[in-house]
């Protein structure tokens, strides 16, 4: 398969998971918001693990052939989406979903972030496989398993909120698609941005360790009950031994 092959199948796949959460939401509402804690720190997890275990080694190696420093760079990502947070209200809307009172003026903020994290999840996946195929594997599954707890919560706003179901999977549908053009065009563009491909890379690795650390770990210690506190604990764990040993198997079968 083409290298553009593999990255329209691949943000597809990773499309997929911006509408499972909210489309089991729409129809088992209390079963998902019952599992979303343990969807959240599965994800965190495997966030966490790609960034350390896949994206940032892989920066480094490519960032030593260009001679950059990636490091700066993470930061850069983390610092960045820190910004988007505060300023256009992106990650943290699951304590949001709690507040009853809250104004449908938000929901235009709600639609434009999920609509521009879709974007940049399409450039990352593009990216990731215009360095190698395993990478762009890897980093598409991350991006589809951060998607679903993520989904959930956009999803149990937007109905908080009063959107109608069709109206909300509507939009989201749009919104999805915007992954594609983020895609096409990465992919378009590939030849301007291979030297920046190191900084892109530790940029999202920036991306991933910022959603884990301030979106879905503080959801895991919301959690006061002490049986949910273990499993919650051990899915985090699992989803980081998931990916190192994904890696460890992707690398040795090339």
């Amino acid at each position: 398969m083409s290298t553009l092959g593999y990255i329209l199948l691949f943000t597809f796949i990773g499309s997929i998971g911006a509408l499972i959460g909210g489309l089991v939401l729409l129809s088992h509402r209390k079963f998902a918001l019952k599992i979303s804690h343990f969807l959240a720190s599965f994800a965190a997890g495997i966030l966490l693990g790609t960034a350390f275990f896949d994206l940032l080694p892989e920066a480094v190696h490519e960032g030593e052939e260009a001679g950059i420093n990636i490091f700066p760079w993470a930061l850069f990502g983390i610092v960045l989406f820190f910004l988007l947070e505060r300023f256009i209200h992106w990650f943290h809307h699951h304590e949001e979903f709690h507040k009853e009172e809250e104004s449908k003026s938000t929901l235009p903020l709600i639609i434009f972030g999920d609509t521009m994290h879709n974007f940049i999840d399409g450039v990352v996946i593009a990216a990731t496989f215009m360095v190698n195929v395993p990478l762009g594997i890897a980093t598409s599954i991350s991006v589809f398993v951060h998607e679903v707890p993520q989904e959930i919560g956009d999803f149990g706003l937007m109905l908080h909120k009063g959107l109608k179901p069709k109206r909300i999977i509507l939009v989201n549908v749009l919104s999805a698609a915007l992954a594609f053009s983020g895609a096409i065009i990465t992919y378009l563009l590939g030849n301007i941005l291979e030297p920046y491909i190191p900084m892109l890379l530790a940029i999202t690795a920036g991306f991933f360790i910022y959603i884990a650390s301030s979106d879905l770990i503080p959801e895991i210690h919301h959690e006061k009950r002490k049986g949910f506190a273990v499993i919650e604990s051990l899915l985090l764990i699992i989803g980081v031994v998931v990916v190192g040993v994904s890696v460890s198997l992707l690398e040795h079968g090339n």
